[in-house]
């Protein structure tokens, strides 16, 4: 007897609701609130899903998210030596957004292709983390002190394609936190996971990640079916919602869908 298989639930919903996807992303547009808007983008190194190599379409999506922290993944090449691949003054002169610094770079932007941008505020201090595994994976470890004087810590990553290795970095991830004072902490990123529940290889992110919202489809970006981008918050309450930010650019500038959400800190502006 054959056995048959079984299509997640989650992929016939987004492929059920294929059609009503501009009108979600205008309502995750819409969505009222005061909080800091944050967002993931794996921007794929500027190349589209028709082929083109276009670092001013993947900045002008990011002015359309027009976000005040954004963490970006594939923002350099991956190999010899890494450079940036965006305009960095264009990107801050049309949105106020600064990449994060990082020490001992010289072409690249960010590490690992990694890039944390934000608007307002300032950097206490940024830890570069090289992730176990096979492929060259990394995160960004960044402690901000917000505008209103928020504390906020923002882990951007870039997790592997193999389960074993997702594994092992999550972990990795969780052991820097714990050396760590407690404070309001974000991961975002391309955490390269699309299995939900108990076969998820970031299950162990949930003892410290307590305020996870659902995962939402981001990949591919023409009709995302697959959870690989996430926003996670260390606290209940401080995100509510993840959305995609689903428009006819996003669409073709990246082979993934930004992520958007807002972060509940007082002062902040008040609409996604």
């Amino acid at each position: 007897m054959t056995k048959t298989r079984t299509i997640p639930a989650n992929i016939i919903a987004s492929l059920r609701n294929r059609k009503t996807r501009g009108a979600a992303a205008v309502d995750g547009m819409l969505t009222e609130g005061e909080g800091l808007r944050v967002a993931s983008y794996n921007v794929h190194k500027c190349v589209g899903v028709d082929g083109k190599f276009d670092p001013a379409r993947i900045a002008h999506v990011i002015r359309e998210i027009d976000p005040d922290v954004i963490a970006l993944q594939e923002a350099d090449t991956r190999f010899g030596e890494r450079r940036g691949l965006l305009d960095l003054h264009w990107i801050e002169r049309e949105t106020g957004l600064c990449p994060v610094p990082i020490s001992g770079i010289a072409k690249a932007h960010g590490w690992h292709g990694n890039v944390l941008f934000f608007r307002n505020g300032a950097v206490r201090d940024v830890h570069p983390v090289k992730l176990p595994g096979l492929e060259p994976r990394g995160a960004l470890l960044t402690e901000l002190e917000l505008a209103d004087g928020t504390a906020l810590r923002v882990v951007a990553a870039h997790l592997g394609l193999l389960n074993r290795s997702r594994q092992s970095q999550a972990r990795m991830i969780l052991d820097l936190l714990r050396l760590r004072d407690d404070q309001p902490t974000l991961l975002m990123g391309d955490l390269n996971e699309w299995r939900l529940g108990n076969r998820s290889s970031l299950n162990s992110l949930a003892s410290t990640f307590r305020g996870m919202p659902s995962a939402v489809p981001s990949f591919p970006s023409r009709l995302p079916v697959l959870a690989l981008d996430r926003i996670m918050c260390s606290h209940e309450g401080l995100i509510e919602k993840v959305h995609v930010h689903d428009t006819a650019l996003a669409r073709v500038a990246s082979d993934h869908l930004p992520i958007k959400a807002l972060l509940r800190t007082p002062g902040q502006r008040t609409a996604l």
